[in-house]
């Protein structure tokens, strides 16, 4: 008897979490040896401005354009293996010229670039986050070429691995960082910067094999005479003008980071990296593995039903999640950060910006699967036009935020304005790709769900009350000083919460199920 092979979203979620646990430990580590100095903010800046890149070319745009192109053409009995295969050589070509070029550029013009988006920070600042912006780029780079390959393997079926590859990315960085600090390097910073290319090329190395051998793509090389490329092409226009859009939102958040003062930038680093897991976990996994399903049927119907029982697994994790980060932040910044140079004064800075984070995680989570809708019936355009206003209207509040409090002398802690900003402008993509998307479909969800919405709420206040009475009765009783007592308090508060939270919503709704969350999901 064989065994059960997991589920799309199980290999997803499975994946996305042994990368995300990885990537927490890494986390734990450049806190540890960098904390909040000017080195931090310099990686942190480093690491986002060559992912700009990546964000416009990467996982996000070839699972728009590349993808239902793909699984259409491998679900068809008309269309060939062999212009399958056209298909995946000819996309694979072209993405990495672009992925080499942009790499190249952005290495030559790295000081240029440092120069505009940190103006406002320090000279030593600037120095070394452009040193670091010189290595990343080629970092990104190669990603970028990963995304190819992630693309094939989930439209074949396979998603643990490319989910899991990035596992070996987070550990390269843990072991540069350590293997720095041990030879006495006081170039940590850099160190980090080479062990995350390595880990890149790794990442995508342990990738090759498998995804070459189900796609029969021997060497890359473009077709643009091929109807299939050429569609591709024109999907994908609009998926990088919405993800350029998107961009200018991470550019604002740097140069406001630079403005709001020093460890702004790694505040908003390690406070996303605690908000973005269960956005990861949840929300990617979902939209993950949904797209393909929904790529090859896209019935009105069958696509309303998957919208559905998506978005109620994501709310039903990611709603206790958020209230968790929302209330008690700084237990799990504590927990996981406080150590080495990351002081107390660095956890009330982090836990800060993490629960404005933490008001638009719900949205945040679920936008990659209401895009997904409009991307599996090949409309790349509408999702390109609802982020256009929404990033708009966060950029326009981050803006007015940021500088008030900056104004008003709140310091680096005006950081948080810029993740208020960006819960704002979630809230607001979430609104109109759900409106939009219920003109095409004539709706999305049922009357009955409005029920389920209501009971999930209710569990999750109920679990408010029993974990903030468990932390009040406990906290000042810990006989335990430092990571003990912040690991038993926050254990505690997490059991008596989830306690409660399961014991009323049980498990999320489906489509078609009865009223409540009794039925199965």
């Amino acid at each position: 008897m064989t065994a059960r092979r997991a589920r799309p979203a199980e290999a997803v979620g499975s994946g996305i979490l042994l990368s995300r646990i990885t990537g927490l430990v890494r986390d734990i580590s450049v806190a540890a040896f960098l904390g909040t100095q000017f080195a931090a903010d310099a990686y942190w800046a480093a690491i986002k401005i060559p992912n700009i890149i990546r964000n416009l070319l990467g996982e996000g745009t070839l699972s728009a354009s590349f993808v239902p192109v793909y699984s259409e053409s491998l679900a068809d009995p008309d269309v060939s293996a062999e212009d399958s295969r056209r298909l995946a050589r000819s996309v694979l070509g072209g993405v990495a010229i672009i992925a080499l070029l942009l790499s190249a550029l952005g290495v030559i013009f790295a000081p240029w670039i440092t120069g505009i988006l940190l103006a406002a920070s320090d000279e030593p600042t600037r120095d070394l986050t452009t040193k670091l912006v010189r290595i990343l780029f080629p970092m990104s780079g190669v990603l970028i070429i990963g995304a190819w390959f992630l693309g094939v393997l989930n439209t074949h079926g396979r998603f643990f691995l490319p989910f899991a590859a990035p596992a070996i990315w987070n550990l390269s960085q843990v072991a540069g960082l350590l293997l720095a600090a041990r030879m006495g390097s006081d170039r940590l910073a850099e160190a980090l910067a080479w062990s995350a290319l390595i880990g890149a090329v790794l990442q995508v190395g342990i990738q090759i094999p498998r995804a070459l051998e189900l796609s029969r793509v021997r060497r890359p090389g473009i077709e643009l005479s091929h109807e299939p490329v050429r569609r591709v092409a024109r999907n994908t226009l609009p998926v990088i003008s919405s993800q350029g859009v998107l961009q200018i939102s991470s550019l604002v958040d740097i140069m406001l980071a630079s403005l709001a003062g020093a460890g702004a930038m790694a505040a908003l680093g390690y406070s996303q990296r605690l908000a973005y897991l269960p956005i990861s976990l949840f929300g990617m996994s979902v939209a993950a593995a949904a797209l393909p399903a929904m790529s090859r049927d896209p019935d009105p119907a069958a696509l309303r039903e998957r919208l559905v029982n998506g978005w109620f697994q994501i709310l039903f994790f990611v709603l206790p999640a958020s209230l968790v980060l929302l209330l008690f932040g700084d237990l799990a910044v504590r927990l996981v950060y406080q150590r080495g140079e990351f002081g107390h004064d660095s956890t009330s800075l982090v836990a800060a910006v993490l629960a404005a984070y933490a008001l638009g995680l719900v949205a945040a989570s679920s936008i990659k699967l209401f895009a997904a809708g409009f991307h599996a019936m090949q409309d790349t355009a509408t999702p390109m036009r609802v982020a256009v206003v929404s990033v708009g209207v966060g950029v326009t509040t981050s803006l007015a935020l940021t500088i008030g409090m900056r104004r008003a002398g709140l310091g680096s802690y005006s950081a948080t304005g810029i993740a208020l900003g960006s819960a704002v402008g979630s809230w607001t993509n979430l609104a109109l790709l759900w409106f939009l998307l219920g003109r095409k479909l004539d709706r999305v969800f049922p009357p009955s769900a409005l029920r389920s919405v209501l009971r999930l709420g209710a569990a999750a206040a109920a679990a408010v009350v029993a974990a903030s009475a468990v932390r009040h009765l406990l906290e000042p009783r810990l006989p335990w000083p430092g990571f003990a007592g912040s690991a038993a308090l926050l254990g505690a508060v997490l059991l008596a919460g989830g306690a409660v939270y399961l014991a009323i919503a049980r498990r999320p709704p489906s489509l078609g199920s009865p009223p409540g969350l009794d039925a199965g999901s």
